[in-house]
C-alpha cells in the first residue's frame, strides 16, 4: 500500500509528518495524491482561512477515492465535522502519531482524540526531500494572545529532554545534515519546565561533530534573556533571528493581550542589531481597533525598527478565540493596502542590508533551469549560475550582485 502525507502549516507540523514517516513500516512512501493508496493530512488551524483551506483539500481528494485519515491541529474542528459527514475514514490527535503503521490498519471508522500533555519519543532519521532538519525542542505554548487558537490545540509548553534533542541532532548528522533549525510550537519556552536553557542547549548541539550552523524558529521578545545574548556572536549560530512582536502600536498589542511593548522591542532589536545580524518579524494588520491614527503611529515606528525580513498577516477572526467577538472595523481592501505598505518598506530596509556587502556562507538548497538557489547566514536568497554541480554544499561567496528581491553570484 502507498501512502501521501499532506502537510499544512508550520515548521512543527513539517517535523510531526517526519515522525509519522519514520514510524511506517508497511507501507511505501509516495509524493503524490494520483500515486497514493491512502492519503493523511496533518492539518493547521491557526485561523478560520487555515481551516478553509484543510476543508477544499478533503474536498478536493475525497474526488480520487483513496483512504483519508486526518490528523493535526485541525482535528476538532475541520476533522470533527469532516468524520461525521464521513468524508474521511479516520482522524487521530498528534499524540496518536506515532501509532501510524497500526492506525492505517484499522478496518473500521475511528476518531481518537489529542492527549494535550503527550511526548514524541520517536527519532527521525531523515527529512524528505531536505538538507537542512528541523528539530522540535518544544511543544504546546503558555501565552494567552487574543487572536491565537494554538495553545488550545497544542496544549500548555513543555520541553523535550536534551539528551533526547541531541540524540535526534546527531542521528541526521549521521545521515548528512550540517543545518539544523530548532523549532516549537513556542520555541522561547524551551526549558522553562526542565531547568534548562535554549542558549545552553544551542551550545551543546554545537559541540556535536558535522553541524556547521544552527538556525531558530520564531522567539518571543519577552523570552529573550542576557544568556542568550551573550551566544549571539558564536561562529554556529545564525546571523538572522526571528522575534514576533505582531504588532509596534502598544494599545495594540494589548488589545492583542501580547506581553511586549514597542520601547523595549526596539531597545532589544537596536541591541541585536548592533551585532551584524538580520532581523525578521511577525506582523499583523488589520486588527480591531487599528485606526488611521493608530496605523500612522504604527508606519513610523516600523521605520525605526532595523528589521529586514517580515512575515505580515491580515487579521481574520479566528472561533474560539478571545478576539473572535471583537467588531471589524478595517475593510479588507485598507489592510490590504495596509500589509503592502508595511513589506514593502522592510523590503527596502533589507536591501540596504544586503548593499553593505559581507561575504556570504551559502548552503546550496536547490536548482530551478539554469539556476541554483541557496540561503545564506543572513536568511537571504541568492540565485548562483555556475557550471559546477553545487547542489546541498556549502559556498562561501564574496563577489554578488544585489538584486531588488535576493542577491546573485557567477561561480
Amino acid at each position: 500500500m502507498k501512502v501521501f502525507f499532506k502537510t499544512f502549516g508550520c515548521r512543527t507540523n513539517i517535523f510531526d509528518t517526519q515522525v509519522m514517516i519514520e514510524n511506517l513500516q508497511s507501507y511505501f512512501l509516495v509524493n503524490n495524491e494520483d500515486e497514493a493508496d491512502i492519503i493523511v493530512i496533518n492539518s493547521c488551524t491557526v485561523t478560520n482561512g487555515a481551516d478553509r483551506d484543510v476543508r477544499d483539500y478533503i474536498s478536493k481528494v475525497q474526488k480520487l477515492n483513496k483512504k483519508i485519515f486526518f490528523t493535526g491541529c485541525a482535528l476538532d474542528s475541520v476533522g470533527k465535522v469532516a468524520f461525521d459527514n464521513k468524508k474521511i475514514f479516520g482522524a487521530f490527535g498528534h499524540s496518536s502519531k506515532e501509532n501510524i503503521e497500526s492506525l492505517l490498519k484499522i478496518q473500521n471508522r475511528f476518531f481518537i482524540e489529542n492527549d494535550l500533555s503527550h511526548k514524541d519519543s520517536t527519532i527521525v532519521s531523515d527529512f524528505t526531500n531536505k538538507i537542512r532538519g528541523f528539530i522540535k525542542v518544544q511543544e504546546g505554548c503558555n501565552f494567552k494572545c487574543s487572536y491565537c487558537i494554538i495553545p488550545q490545540v497544542r496544549g500548555k509548553s513543555r520541553s523535550y529532554d536534551r539528551n533526547k534533542i541531541l540524540s535526534q541532532v546527531q542521528k541526521l548528522v549521521d545521515n548528512g545534515v550540517s543545518e539544523v533549525v530548532l523549532s516549537g510550537t513556542n520555541l522561547g519556552s524551551y526549558g522553562k519546565d526542565n531547568k534548562d536553557t535554549l542558549a545552553q542547549l544551542i551550545i551543546a548541539i554545537s559541540k556535536i561533530s558535522g553541524i556547521k550552523r544552527i538556525r531558530l524558529g520564531s522567539l518571543e521578545p519577552s523570552q529573550i534573556k542576557d544568556d542568550f545574548l551573550e551566544i549571539l556572536d558564536s561562529g554556529f549560530l545564525e546571523r538572522h533571528l526571528h522575534i514576533a512582536i505582531q504588532h509596534t502600536n502598544d494599545m495594540m498589542l494589548k488589545a492583542m493581550n501580547r506581553i511586549n511593548r514597542f520601547d523595549k522591542d526596539l531597545k532589544l532589536f537596536e541591541d541585536i542589531a548592533k551585532r551584524g545580524f538580520a532581523i525578521g518579524s511577525d506582523f499583523i494588520v488589520g486588527f480591531p481597533g487599528e485606526s488611521e491614527e493608530i496605523f500612522d503611529d504604527t508606519i513610523k515606528k516600523i521605520k525605526m525598527l532595523p528589521l529586514t525580513h517580515i512575515h505580515t498577516f491580515i487579521y481574520s477572526p479566528r472561533n474560539n478565540t478571545m478576539a473572535a467577538g471583537f467588531k471589524i472595523d478595517v475593510s479588507k481592501g485598507k489592510a490590504k493596502e495596509r500589509l503592502h505598505r508595511i513589506k514593502d518598506i522592510v523590503s527596502s530596509k533589507n536591501k540596504v542590508f544586503r548593499e553593505n556587502k559581507t561575504p556570504l556562507d551559502v548552503l546550496v538548497e536547490n536548482k530551478k533551469g539554469d539556476f541554483y538557489y541557496g540561503l545564506d547566514q543572513f536568511y537571504n536568497r541568492i540565485r548562483i549560475k555556475s557550471d559546477k554541480s553545487l547542489y546541498s554544499k556549502w559556498i562561501v561567496i564574496d563577489d554578488y550582485k544585489v538584486e531588488q528581491d535576493m542577491n546573485y553570484a557567477e561561480i
